[in-house]
C-alpha cells in the first residue's frame, strides 16, 4: 500500500464548474494550465501541484480520492468543505 502521493488539484466553488473542468481536460486542455486559470487554490501558481503528501495530512474525502488514482489519472469531482475538487495524481 503506498504511503505517499504527489498530486495537483483543481478547486472551485461548484459540482458545475467541476464538471465542465473535465470536460475541458477531456477535449484536451493542459491540467496545469486549466488549475493556474480557474483553481481557487493558491497551488494553482503552480498548476494546483500539492507536491507529495501522506495520510492524515488531507480531508477525507480528498485523500481518499487521491489514493484511490493510478498514476496520470484524473478524478472525478470531489466534495470538501472547501469546495469541489479535480484531483490529478502526478507520479
Amino acid at each position: 500500500m503506498t504511503n505517499q502521493v504527489h498530486c495537483a488539484h483543481i478547486l472551485v466553488k461548484t459540482e458545475q464548474e467541476a464538471k465542465a473542468i473535465l470536460e475541458d481536460l477531456a477535449d484536451g486542455a493542459s491540467f496545469s494550465s486549466v488549475a493556474q486559470q480557474k483553481s481557487m487554490c493558491p497551488s494553482r501558481k503552480n498548476g494546483g501541484d500539492l507536491g507529495t503528501f501522506g495520510r492524515g495530512q488531507m480531508v477525507k474525502p480528498f485523500e481518499n480520492a487521491a489514493f484511490e488514482l493510478q498514476k496520470g489519472q484524473t478524478s472525478g469531482p470531489v466534495k470538501t468543505e472547501f469546495g469541489w475538487h479535480i484531483i490529478k495524481r502526478l507520479e
